[in-house]
């Protein structure tokens, strides 16, 4: 069943709307209700293929459903459309204006019809992807605040790295914190690269959204077994890599792998005079979460991001 979450006129005769669709069980309904929820920045794709796999797995198993499962794949449609980060036409940031405002803006309006329409879910799933400079392997964020409700549940979901971050440093006009702040349980997961699909990530992510159902006590169907998270708590435990120096960087280490201090992680080289300007190493031993997928750098740009750890991480399952 495809419903409107919430529907706006624009000129030349059309009409802005976010449309979720809803798969309820055919019996056995124990009311519990997920929510998965993507495309709220208009360049990022990776939630798209998670969608649609969520969907057809669950249909084609319709039987073993017990709950109900909305999916909302493009709460920005126009930067979707427009290959467009915000919401064109308004230079917003989609996530910086919730939870809005129901006799506000147009843009505020649609954000406050969203969270009504999300709050009282058991849990929501808020899919991103890295912009087009980064890509990173699946992880979940979440703020400290909300911790001791949500970490239990990220273990689930069958990513890589839980990275837990001060209260400080999240901004309180996100989705996620709109929703938690209502005792919505919501999990940001951040996956892949910007304008681009990682089916490889698509799929993991998929088998732990079916994973947390059968938690949650909703899905008596298949799921795959599910990755043991590296948790990151402290702010020291994440190196920043940054580059020294402006040019083209070239990747020498694989996302993902663990490096050992002073290990390399890439080159920037010189295309104009065939030097190597600088060669990137780890300044401590981790694994290699986040690495820069754009290769023109300025002297600063973020390169990669470390998670300190003495040892390999291996994913048991």
């Amino acid at each position: 069943m495809i419903k409107t979450v919430a529907a706006v006129e624009l000129p030349v005769d059309e009409i802005l709307q976010i449309r979720k669709k809803r798969i309820e069980p055919k019996q056995g309904n124990t009311g519990k209700r997920i929510s998965i929820v993507t495309g709220i920045h208009g360049d990022e794709l990776e939630g798209q293929y998670v969608c649609h796999q969520v969907i057809r797995r669950i249909e084609s198993e319709i039987n073993n459903l017990t709950g109900i499962v909305d999916v909302y794949p493009a709460m920005n449609p126009l930067g979707i459309d427009s290959v467009t980060r915000g919401i064109p036409g308004f230079d917003l940031d989609m996530n910086r204006i919730f939870p809005g405002n129901s006799d506000g803006t147009m843009t505020e309006y649609i954000a406050s019809e969203i969270i009504r329409d999300l709050e009282g879910s058991d849990l929501c799933i808020d899919i991103h992807a890295s912009n087009i400079y980064l890509t990173e392997i699946p992880q979940i964020r979440i703020n400290e605040l909300h911790q001791d409700k949500l970490l239990s549940l990220a273990k689930y979901l069958n990513v890589d790295l839980v990275w837990i971050h001060s209260n400080a440093t999240v901004l309180e006009s996100t989705l996620a914190y709109s929703l938690n702040s209502r005792n919505t349980p919501t999990l940001v997961v951040e996956m892949g690269v910007g304008m681009r699909i990682t089916k490889e990530y698509g799929d993991q992510l998929t088998e732990g959204i079916l994973q947390v159902m059968k938690e949650l006590g909703m899905w008596k169907g298949a799921a795959g077994p599910v990755r043991r998270p590296m948790i990151s708590r402290a702010v020291d435990e994440v190196e920043f890599v940054n580059a020294p120096k402006a040019g083209i960087f070239v990747q020498t280490a694989s996302h993902g792998q663990y490096l050992h201090r002073g290990e390399e992680i890439g080159q920037i080289i010189d295309p104009l005079e065939g030097k190597v300007r600088a060669r990137i190493r780890s300044e401590a031993g981790g694994v290699l979460f986040t690495i820069r997928e754009y290769p023109v750098v300025d002297e600063g740009s973020l390169i990669a991001r470390i998670l300190k750890r003495e040892e390999p991480y291996v994913p048991a399952l």
